[in-house]
């Protein structure tokens, strides 16, 4: 049967034929077929539930179920054609369900609608991928915790607006970076436990007449519950607009890791190194080694930026219930699902790979005078105020800017000429090892810190 003269089941009402541009225009199936999955689901839970409150027989339910079934399997075998002319997944898989078992196929759909049968399928589509890119975020995190335990102690320059700040351990820094995945973690799991209300049984928008068990079906979907309201239950995308916010977090964070990574394996920095098996060359110049993973992730987090603000201008003006302006919510959420696993999966298979090079690190800690702060901890500990204490590190300083030495470098003498407190036990707070060691609590980069931190969140990601 060809598209053009396959029985829609909306049409009886209409006199003519749907234009054949608008038939293309409006339909759906050419993306909305991968919530097919979900969709039969969906659709067995209905099936069962009709059978469990006497809506429809035994016999009918368990025929409707066997035939979605075969057609799961057929679909996965690729052995589908899907038709245009039916616009949607929905009444594309209840057609061929019909034209399969028969009559049964037509009483499917009682008790439901196909607004409430598309939020409960994106609704479970969208929890499957909750748990699939949660699984992809909690691997690189395990990847960074292992990182970071293996370089506790290996120091590296910590920056403030990218100029040498203090020494910090790459440990530590790999640490920050867990922590705001963590942070990411946390929030995909609120969205899917505010997500996992079920819609199915608000039919169009009022609910339904038949005697339906709405609490049966969640509890056959894995829902909390069923939806408070009918009205809110199929116009809700705000799922969707949370998820996408928590994507665009996500993608936040990847992309300064991505920025730093860039950096870092630049020859400028030489801080780290990534396997060749995660990096590219140039068409022209054979000495590149691209870090194109990084770039294409910090490059990828725009897109979803975009797709957040198209979900929330697509719902700013909706009044309720459904409007067909809601087809427009599924390519963005799939495609925020679909770079985000793979950014996230691209940085998990990465960052376990990652080598360092601590003496390149080390050499970049020793500039930029890195250890000043401490020498002003010091006199603060002498007795000293700590602004007075500023003053006198900043003419130490400056002495070493002129002299191209650094601070560690000076002479005692040099340095009691800016305070005569300071003493030969100075130089213990100005050698990278004293300065990081001295930050020996919670939150700290003392390789001590580092390695508590580590095993507190293996425990809390186990």
């Amino acid at each position: 049967m060809s598209d053009s003269n396959q029985h829609k089941p909306w049409q009886g009402r209409f006199s003519e034929a749907t234009d054949a541009f608008v038939e293309q225009f409006t339909a759906s199936i050419g993306f909305d077929q991968r919530l097919y999955a979900q969709d039969i689901r969906g659709s067995i839970a209905h099936a069962r539930m009709l059978a469990h409150t006497g809506i429809l027989t035994t016999h009918e339910s368990e025929s409707i179920i066997e035939g979605l079934q075969q057609l799961q399997r057929d679909i996965e075998d690729d052995k589908i054609d899907w038709s245009v002319s039916l616009e949607d997944i929905h009444m594309n898989i209840e057609s061929l369900l019909t034209g399969r078992i028969g009559e049964a196929g037509k009483k499917l759909h009682t008790g439901r609608s196909r607004n409430d049968q598309v939020a409960t399928d994106i609704r479970l589509y969208l929890r499957d991928q909750i748990d699939n890119i949660s699984a992809q975020l909690k691997r690189l995190m395990q990847g960074l915790l292992d990182l970071a335990e293996l370089e506790a102690c290996t120091i590296m320059p910590g920056f403030t607006h990218l100029q040498v700040a203090q020494p910090i351990t790459f440990g530590h820094h790999m640490m920050a970076w867990f922590e705001m995945l963590q942070r990411d973690y946390g929030r995909l799991a609120d969205c899917r436990k505010r997500m996992n209300q079920m819609p199915l049984g608000a039919a169009a928008l009022a609910g339904t007449s038949y005697p339906i068990d709405r609490q049966f079906s969640a509890d056959a979907l894995g829902f909390d519950k069923p939806c408070e309201n009918s009205l809110d239950a199929v116009s809700d995308r705000d799922f969707a607009i949370e998820f996408s916010s928590a994507a665009a977090l996500i993608m936040t964070h990847l992309s300064r890791f991505a920025e730093e990574l860039v950096l870092w394996t630049s020859a400028q920095f030489d801080f780290i190194e990534l396997p060749d098996r995660f990096c590219t060359g140039s068409s022209i110049m054979p000495q590149k080694k691209n870090p194109d993973v990084p770039e294409l992730v910090r490059g990828k987090s725009g897109r979803v930026y975009g797709n957040l603000f198209s979900l929330l201008t697509l719902m700013k003006g909706q009044a309720l219930a459904y409007n067909k302006d809601n087809q427009e919510d599924k390519e963005p959420l799939f495609d925020n699902v679909d770079t985000v696993h793979d950014s996230l999966m691209a940085f998990a298979d990465m960052v376990p790979a990652i080598r360092t090079r601590p003496d390149n690190m080390r050499a970049a800690a020793l500039q930029g005078f890195a250890t000043a702060t401490d020498l002003a901890d010091y006199l603060v500990r002498k007795g000293l105020p700590f602004r007075d204490a500023h003053e006198v590190v900043g003419r130490a300083v400056k002495l070493g800017v002129d002299s191209g030495r650094d601070l560690s470098e000076m002479h005692l003498s040099e340095l009691q000429s800016f305070h005569s407190s300071i003493e030969q036990d100075v130089f213990d707070v100005l050698t990278l090892e004293g300065s990081v060691n001295a930050r020996n609590h919670i939150g700290g980069t003392a390789p001590e810190q580092v390695r508590a931190a580590v095993t507190r969140a293996r425990q809390n990601l186990s």
